[in-house]
């Protein structure tokens, strides 16, 4: 529960930069916006309690004033050239106007700020990070999206980097990076269907997020081997965080698996059958490293000492948690229900 009146300002001040961002007329009302959001969230990440949030702060903010300064320098360059605040929407615009936004998104090859700025940052910021501070970008990418040869290679590069990037990863935050620059690629493809479909994917991905870190903040995991101790006493949220971590990678009878299989199914009628079936792959190597924590929290016996049993009173957090992984676990039946009976 926040109850810091400055936080609570700046999460207000956050949210409205990214709604001046996204609902803005002109570009620069939209690199406005940007700014806003950015100069919000910079305090909210640094406290005292951590030596490594200053750090990441200092990190997200060279980065993310480099990207919001490119897209200025942009925008006044291509409305000098062309006229004023009407910048036509030709390939090589598209490219130019996207790549910074790109950045500001941590989509990859432009992702290399964003697993060492997760690493400092504590787990509601990093719940922040993975999804409020991606709208503004992955909006205004919608609205200039041109389906170019540019466009794909930076999908799939996503997709490989963060399939592959978290193969070898033991901390929670960097997997959980690695995860979101993945589902960055599936997102960015979704927007060859329509506006409202990585507006969908995003939501499902938001909630699943929200849920593994409301877990993993009540039993305070940072690394892979904690898991394998934790929660014994209380095996029911251990299997909602890992039912919900394998939704997150697409396993087919969970939520997560719903906005893949339609983006799969567009792909496929549209022939786009080569870059389809290297996103399946590279998204069955995120599921992999998924599998393999769970397999290995689950099946194997770990003596756990009386000193480390944590009995948590948080009822509210455990009950709403048990809710989200219980709409993960039934709303892929739930939909297909809703369609074949509607």
């Amino acid at each position: 529960m926040i109850n810091n009146s400055t936080k609570i300002l700046l999460l207000l001040t956050l949210m409205s930069g990214m709604l001046i961002s996204i609902s803005s007329n002109s570009w620069l009302g939209a690199w406005m916006g940007l700014e806003i959001n950015l100069l919000s969230f910079i305090p909210l990440m640094s406290t005292n309690k951590n030596i490594y949030t200053t750090e990441a702060s200092m990190k997200y903010f060279i980065v993310q004033a480099l990207a919001s300064s490119t897209l200025l320098f942009l925008i006044i360059a291509k409305s000098m050239i062309e006229e004023f605040y009407m910048i036509s929407n030709n390939p090589l615009t598209s490219i130019i106007i996207n790549t910074p936004l790109l950045l500001k998104g941590g989509a990859a090859p432009f992702h290399w700020w964003f697993p060492s700025i997760m690493e400092g940052l504590s787990w509601n910021n990093c719940f922040i990070l993975m999804t409020i501070q991606k709208i503004a970008p992955l909006m205004l990418i919608s609205y200039s999206l041109n389906m170019n040869t540019f466009m794909w290679i930076i999908i799939l590069m996503s997709v490989m980097i963060g399939s592959i990037g978290g193969l070898n990863q033991i901390s929670i935050r960097k997997i959980l990076t690695y995860s979101s620059i993945n589902h960055m690629g599936w997102m960015l493809a979704a927007m060859n269907i329509g506006e409202n479909m990585w507006i969908i994917y995003f939501l499902i991905y938001s909630m699943l997020i929200l849920t593994i870190i409301m877990i993993i903040k009540l039993y305070q995991i940072s690394f892979i081997n904690q898991t394998f101790l934790m929660m014994n006493e209380t095996p029911l949220m251990k299997f909602l965080m890992f039912s919900t971590l394998l939704s997150l990678g697409g396993l087919p009878p969970f939520i997560g698996f719903l906005p893949k299989w339609i983006i799969i199914q567009y792909m496929i009628i549209n022939e786009m059958n080569l870059i389809i079936s290297l996103m399946v792959i590279m998204s069955l190597m995120t599921l992999y490293y998924y599998l393999r924590i769970s397999y290995a929290s689950f099946m194997i016996s770990y003596i756990e000492t009386k000193w480390n049993i944590q009995y948590h009173k948080n009822n509210k957090i455990i009950s709403t948690t048990v809710i989200m992984s219980s709409i993960s676990m039934m709303g892929l039946m739930l939909c297909t229900m809703i369609i074949n009976i509607f």
